[in-house]
């Protein structure tokens, strides 16, 4: 039976009184699997939790509103009333009945606006597809105006199925550093990843390296022929999971000049999880919270067993990833990999990022890197996971804020591309 307006808002409205309710299991139960298998049910209650907790707890829950788009899936927008500021739940419903995306977002989001440091006129973009089909994923080219040979990067989102802006609320800091490059005179290719452009269709065992490899590999080929661009000088920047993943990449294909490393994260990512995992609870503190912190902290044993073979369900893993996927994982070291390139590194970190931290991350690159004379490290202390300015403790709710990122550090990653 297919699924009308009518009953996709139904759906959504069930979804959002399970919520309110705690009965994330039975909310979860709504999830398609590609959706269950990126949110799991500990990932749900924590969001929650942490989400309404940080704006002084729910109120209420209003009406489901349907937003443009078309039939399949239908997007829908569910207003969260709260003591301290507003959400939204904004999620799509499919001809199943089931939830095929979710995301929590500021009910008063503003469009993206570009950043000040952007001028449309001194560059173009155009779209292309990179790799080959059935999982060939959609980019943006973005050209500096004016004669070449310009510098050129490529953008790498982080872990989970971004758009090639890395979209996170109202805000795109992936789209704030091609636009700011390019201004810059800087050529700048990004793109969608496998998960975002394929929702439902990435093969459930892929790998870090599945799902970075193939269209980064295609994105500096394409740059190193294109006219206009210097051969010798396309670079990855890699944001977060992104930037873990560059030295791998990188190790592929020695043609990649360089690499910029923004919020890259090195502590082995189970681990990570639940660390970030207790500062959420942390925001609001709670049975749901350290609950979701304990199941999780359950799985992440699972990760460090010797026995831990590729058909352990992923539902007994940490963030609904694959066996397969973690296995991949615990046998890459990024710091050792990014150590034996013979390429040079800038390695930017927000002094206030709570994912990715001084602390636990950036002290392993440092100690990693430190034999390097080819190593740039900056902290830039105002800044969150995406480089955004701010103030205060770091939270999620600091997202939902219209932003850009940090003209200082779109000048720093624009001057190092540039001749050296």
């Amino acid at each position: 039976m297919r699924m009308d307006g009518d009953g996709a808002l139904g759906v959504a409205r069930a979804f959002a009184a399970l919520l309110e309710a705690g009965n994330f299991d039975q909310a979860a139960a709504l999830f398609a699997p590609p959706l269950r298998a990126a949110v799991p049910v500990e990932a749900l209650r924590l969001a929650w939790a942490s989400e309404t907790g940080a704006r002084g707890g729910t109120r209420a829950v209003g009406d489901p509103e349907p937003m443009p788009g078309g039939a399949d899936p239908v997007r829908v927008r569910i207003p969260v009333t709260c003591a301290d500021g507003d959400l939204a739940l904004v999620t799509s419903v499919g001809t199943d009945g089931l939830l095929h995306g979710l995301r929590l977002d500021a009910h008063d989001s503003a469009d993206w606006q570009a950043p000040p440091y952007a001028h449309e006129d001194r560059f173009t973009e155009r779209e292309v597809l990179l790799g080959t089909e059935p999982l060939a994923v959609p980019g943006t080219l973005t050209l500096p105006a004016g004669p070449g040979p310009w510098p050129a990067a490529v953008l790498l989102a982080g872990g989970g199925p971004f758009d090639r802006d890395g979209t996170s609320g109202p805000n795109k800091p992936l789209k704030d550093l091609a636009w700011g490059l390019a201004s810059r005179r800087t050529a700048v290719l990004r793109f969608d990843k496998p998960a975002f452009a394929h929702p439902g269709r990435v093969p459930a065992g892929s790998t870090m390296a599945d799902e970075y490899l193939p269209p980064a590999l295609a994105a500096v080929e394409l740059l190193r022929h294109l006219p206009g661009i210097d051969p010798d000088r396309v670079h990855l920047v890699g944001h977060s999971t992104g930037g873990k993943a560059a030295p791998r990449i990188a190790a592929a294909d020695p043609s990649v000049a360089g690499l910029v490393l923004l919020a890259a994260d090195a502590e082995p990512m189970h681990r990570a999880a639940v660390r970030v995992a207790r500062h959420l609870a942390a925001l609001a503190p709670g049975p749901d919270a350290d609950r979701a912190v304990a199941d999780l902290a359950r799985k992440a044993d699972l990760v460090d067993d010797p026995d831990l073979a590729p058909d352990t369900p992923a539902r007994l893993l940490p963030l609904g990833f694959s066996a397969p996927y973690w296995l991949d994982l615990r046998s890459y070291d990024p710091v050792a990999t990014a150590a034996a390139l013979d390429r040079p590194l800038l390695l930017l970190q927000g002094g206030r990022d709570y994912q990715v931290t001084v602390a636990d991350d950036l002290a392993r690159w440092r100690r990693g890197l430190a034999h390097r004379g080819d190593v740039t490290i900056r902290v830039h202390p105002d800044a969150n996971h995406l480089f955004l300015p701010g103030t205060g403790r770091p939270s999620p709710a600091e997202y939902a804020v219209p932003g850009h990122v940090a003209p200082a550090v779109v000048d720093e990653i624009a001057t190092w591309l540039g001749p050296r």
